[in-house]
């Protein structure tokens, strides 16, 4: 499989608007590949978790994490019935950010039949900026293919 699902922008727009918390963030799919998931959080000032920084808050940067690591992992189901769902999460936070909008890319590091593994990047103001990214996170991820279930 080597392109997106056609009902992928049925997700996409899953993601951006049917979930309050995304919704709530303003959350927006930037780009989807085969395998990849870069999402956007615009910046505004209610997104600051230590005023005295200031810099995000961490489970604002959690939720991006999460979240593009789910999203690139269903760039690489087949149906529309199979589904992934979080089994582990780490993040590394690594400097504070705050000020622009958030980007976080997210890679299917492994995708296997019942289990898929993703590496994440977390960015101020715009992907790869040179001071490298702000957090650093990796998921497991349990899939659920539409003939595994009961």
């Amino acid at each position: 499989m080597s392109s997106l699902p056609e009902w992928f922008p049925r997700v996409v727009q899953f993601m951006e608007e049917a979930i309050p918390f995304n919704r709530f963030l303003g959350m927006r799919v930037e780009t989807v590949a085969h395998g990849l998931c870069v999402l956007r959080i615009p910046w505004r000032p209610e997104l600051v978790g230590d005023p005295f920084r200031p810099c995000v808050h961490g489970g604002v940067t959690a939720t991006l994490i999460d979240t593009a690591g789910g999203a690139a992992c269903f760039t690489m189901l087949e149906r529309t019935s199979d589904r992934v769902s979080t089994v582990d999460m780490r993040v590394d936070y690594l400097r504070p950010g705050a000020g622009a909008d958030l980007l976080c890319r997210g890679r299917v590091i492994r995708m296997g039949n019942r289990v898929a593994a993703t590496h994440t990047e977390v960015f101020v103001g715009q992907l790869d900026h040179p001071d490298g990214p702000i957090a650093t996170g990796s998921g497991v991820y349990n899939v659920l293919r539409k003939g595994d279930r009961a």
